[in-house]
């Protein structure tokens, strides 16, 4: 009756369905489109790369697909590129010309001179980091510039904490991630130095410490020089790395802690097959290259450690180190943000936190019986940032602790961890902040 009495509101309301339908199509095509485009990139990797086969010289930057090993892009190729490099202290530029009279496999002011062992790629800023061996810089790629000439940032690792000789092979940084919490990660060969950076406009660096062998790891050290040097470094979703040395072993690494703990040795690669460059594919699984041997790339799972031929993989170049953004443990991840299911952790007798949930922006952790001495407190999500951080000092007997919370938090589930003075973790409890 209405529609009889007013055509033209009619044709209105057909008219704004329509627009509201291709909307929602239009909308939908992006969502699907910009899925596709994650799930393209989530099979791809950037690799330090020789120039072909039984090259050793890794200076190249490429884009390569982790299924294949089929090149999919060079962004950088030594001596025939033409680029930019930036010292961000002194914003002093250099191009390919300034090489010109020197010799770019033993200068360390050209891009990847002193050749490249350790590589990390942030998507958000859509930047490769990386870092010359013998050459005290960390130094970036940035992927989103205008031109197709290669924009290279250099930042020196100033009062870092390293004051030995560069040449020193043990100070060689061999192994790069970003991890969970957008933060860049680095260590040197030796494990004695661990260094944390900032991805974003103003890059900062800081120096952790050294790594600390767990009581369990039973005499494989991630010190040692024959069975822990080298290799690679990858994230998980849950705020933990892990250090994949060149002589297979793996190690877990508390960032928190700098605890290295070492997780076992892996399984099926060939004699010879140093395991120089790792990435996380798109299923999740670790997949391996090697820097010494062409041998085409393995795939494992960080889980049982057996590694498998990728057959079929049409692989070009030895490779010594992988950079993509992929994370270990992604969908499992996921899965609990969707759900709110944590795993339950045993809390000790002598440590509560109350109250749970949290409704007044503040909890308390009561320590009983608890030792003397210095403890952390550490607030984190389910994805492992850590979020607060309180330093306390006990006395014996009976102490409650107060910890005040950002109002402004999010609802939902946290992880509680307490740690003592000898980085043992005595408390991992879970809580919900309403």
């Amino acid at each position: 009756m209405l529609s009889n009495l007013y055509p033209f509101s009619r044709k209105k309301t057909q008219t704004n369905t329509q627009l509201m339908n291709n909307k929602f199509l239009l909308t939908a095509s992006l969502i699907a489109g910009s899925l596709f485009s994650q799930a393209q990139q989530s099979k791809l990797a950037y690799a330090i790369t020789g120039d072909g086969n039984n090259d050793y010289i890794w200076m190249n930057i490429r884009q390569v697909d982790l299924n294949t090993g089929e090149v999919v892009k060079t962004l950088f190729e030594r001596s025939k590129t033409s680029f930019q490099i930036t010292d961000v202290n002194s914003q002093s530029a250099k191009n390919q010309t300034s090489f010109a009279n020197e010799n770019i496999f033993t200068t360390p002011a050209y891009p990847t001179g002193t050749m490249v062992a350790a590589a990390a790629f942030d998507k958000r800023t859509n930047k490769l980091f990386f870092t010359p061996m013998r050459k005290n810089e960390l130094r970036w790629l940035d992927l989103s510039a205008a031109n197709e000439t290669p924009t290279f940032y250099t930042l020196p690792f100033v009062n870092a904490g390293r004051t030995e000789d560069i040449n020193d092979e043990a100070a060689n940084i061999t192994r790069m991630v970003i991890g969970a919490d957008g933060n860049g990660y680095a260590m040197s060969n030796d494990g004695n130095h661990f260094y944390t950076f900032t991805t974003g406009k103003k890059t900062t660096i800081k120096e952790l410490g050294n790594i600390i062998d767990a009581e369990s790891n039973n005499g494989t050290s991630i010190h040692n020089k024959c069975s822990s040097w080298g290799g690679d470094m990858i994230a998980d979703a849950f705020g933990k790395l892990y250090v994949i040395s060149a002589n297979h072993n793996v190690f877990l690494v508390d960032i928190d802690t700098r605890i290295a703990t070492y997780k076992g040795n892996i399984q099926g690669l060939p004699a010879g097959f140093t395991t120089n460059a790792a990435a996380v594919n798109e299923e999740g699984e670790v997949v391996l290259a090697s820097a010494n041997l062409f041998d085409g790339y393995y795939k494992m799972k960080i889980t049982d450690l057996k590694a498998v031929k990728m057959v079929g993989s049409n692989v070009k170049f030895n490779t010594s180190d992988f950079a993509n953004a992929n994370l270990l443990f992604q969908k499992e991840a996921n899965s609990l943000l969707n759900s709110k299911v944590v795993p339950t952790a045993s809390v000790p007798v002598d440590a509560k936190v109350f109250p749970n949930p949290v409704t007044n922006s503040s909890f308390n952790i009561l320590f009983d019986n608890a030792k003397e001495g210095r403890y952390r407190i550490i607030l984190s999500d389910l994805a492992g940032r850590n979020l607060l951080t309180k330093s306390v000092r006990l006395v014996k007997g009976t102490q409650i602790e107060k910890v005040n919370t950002n109002a402004n938090m999010a609802k939902g589930v946290y992880f509680v961890k307490v740690i003592d003075d000898q980085n043992a973790i005595i408390i991992n409890e879970k809580i919900v902040i309403q």
